[in-house]
């Protein structure tokens, strides 16, 4: 059973750093994701893992967060740098059913962040 426990959410003021962590267990492909959800607004992907592993940004985070992995502590990272209020959303870690292509079926309870100006 898939089960992924995000962590690290906080306040914090803009143009500071988070680092957000799911600690992952029953899970052992590539595709892996950090979404977002604002309130009112649709959830989306901000950082991915590929079917290759290759790692993917979302526009509005690119140079600024990072994706990563440790796979001996099975955990994933997300590092967060010059945040921005229009960062502030409830961040999810997910996982794939599939590793053809990237689904993201399994998900965690999230994590709230905040930025204020």
């Amino acid at each position: 059973q898939v089960q992924l426990v995000e962590s690290g959410g906080d306040s914090v003021q803009a143009g500071g750093s988070l680092r957000l962590s799911c600690a992952v267990s029953g899970y052992t492909g590539n595709c892996m994701a950090w979404l977002r959800q604002a309130p009112g607004e649709l959830r989306e992907a901000v950082a991915e893992f590929d079917i290759w592993g290759t790692p993917l940004y979302a526009d509005a985070v690119k140079g600024r967060f990072t994706i990563s992995k440790d796979n001996a502590k099975n955990t994933l990272y997300l590092q967060m740098d010059s945040l921005k209020p229009e960062d502030t959303a409830m961040y999810y870690c997910a996982a794939s059913a599939r590793q053809t292509r990237c689904t993201w079926n399994y998900w965690g309870q999230g994590t709230q962040v905040t930025v204020s100006s």
